[in-house]
């Protein structure tokens, strides 16, 4: 797989972060390069390893849920939501899509908690496979963004 490396703004650091991720396993393939990707530029970072926190479910459609507990136990600066639905022959890709979507929007605004949602949505498993690592690396650098964004809103 190429790696692909995406520019961030300057100065971005994550030390002293702490960052919770929630993988689907559905689409394990894909969802482990992301998971890899996503840990590999937090690391890069400067989060700790041991400031990184994974959560693993079923699939895409439990996401919010478990990303709703990891946000509810207020440990997480960001949190991380990875995961891959590809579109089949009937109406349930659309389903899983959004209403993994919404709900992941919903417990980031609901807890005042940034979330980077990396669930790759679809045609075919070529197309995600071309998007796994610069998807994880985007969200990784989301993720790292936008908590330190609202840490500096909170201070002033």
């Amino acid at each position: 797989m190429m790696q692909t490396s995406h520019p961030t703004p300057d100065g971005l650091s994550g030390e002293g972060l702490v960052v919770g991720i929630a993988r689907a396993r559905f689409n394990n393939d894909i969802t482990q390069g992301l998971l890899q990707a996503a840990r590999e530029q937090l690391l890069a970072l400067g989060v700790a390893s041991d400031d990184i926190d994974l959560v693993e479910v079923p699939g895409a459609l439990e996401l919010p849920l478990a990303l709703q507990a990891m946000a509810r136990s207020q440990r997480h600066d960001a949190l991380i939501a990875l995961g891959c639905v590809i579109r089949g022959e009937t109406y349930h890709f659309e389903l899983v899509a959004n209403e993994s979507a919404r709900g992941i929007t919903q417990v980031g605004l609901a807890h005042q908690l940034p979330i980077a949602n990396a669930v790759l949505t679809t045609e075919n498993l070529a197309q995600a496979q071309a998007r796994v690592q610069a998807k994880g690396l985007d969200a990784a650098n989301v993720a790292v963004e936008l908590a330190l964004l609202l840490e500096d809103w909170d201070a002033s």
